[in-house]
């Protein structure tokens, strides 16, 4: 199965992405883990993606998708995967398209966590407090709520036009959030 997960920071993606990827013996990649991998292995593109992230700036598009591209070619990619933290952009979604399309593949379907804004600043100030996070304060998490909400929102539109999104209420329990997910994708 080809999975995309969407959902803004805090909705528990990273978390579910390993549950489900796991319980469907696939692949969770995130583009943190990509990043980090080739920046450790000194690959071309992670030297280049250093640069970036080092200056504090975002990696450009190209980087990033040339990154998955290369991520996807992995023989443990080829069963499937799950994808948490790309595509961002419709442009992204274009070029996985293509990527996919190389292989005469497709994404199956887009799982959107959806989670309660002040539940998600919750969560995200006590994990900021844990974490030593001193820039991530309530006004600092509101606005990146904004920013995915403008950001996504085509993107929920696009892949809601082919129809394999699922909307998962990503509020409650780990395990039930695992178990909504798991039975929005065999129905």
């Amino acid at each position: 199965m080809r999975l995309v997960f969407l959902g803004p920071p805090g909705a528990g993606k990273g978390t579910q992405a390993r549950r489900v990827a796991d319980n469907l013996s696939i692949p969770a990649i995130s583009t943190g883990d990509i990043f980090r991998s080739n920046v450790s292995a000194g690959t071309e593109l992670g030297v280049l993606a250093k640069r970036y992230m080092d200056a504090g700036e975002y990696v450009p598009d190209s980087v990033t998708n040339d990154m998955v591209r290369a991520r996807l070619a992995e023989p443990d990619a080829e069963r499937g995967f799950l994808l948490d933290g790309y595509p961002r952009t419709t442009a992204q979604v274009e070029v996985l398209d293509a990527i996919l399309a190389t292989s005469g593949l497709t994404v199956e379907a887009v799982v959107e966590i959806t989670a309660d804004a002040d539940e998600v600043v919750g969560r995200l100030l006590k994990r900021a407090e844990i974490e030593g996070r001193a820039d991530d304060t309530e006004d600092v998490i509101r606005r990146r709520l904004e920013v995915y909400a403008e950001q996504t929102e085509p993107l929920t539109s696009l892949y809601g036009s082919r129809g394999i999104v699922h909307r998962v209420d990503g509020m409650g329990a780990v395990d039930d959030v695992t178990g909504r997910i798991l039975a929005a994708l065999e129905g």
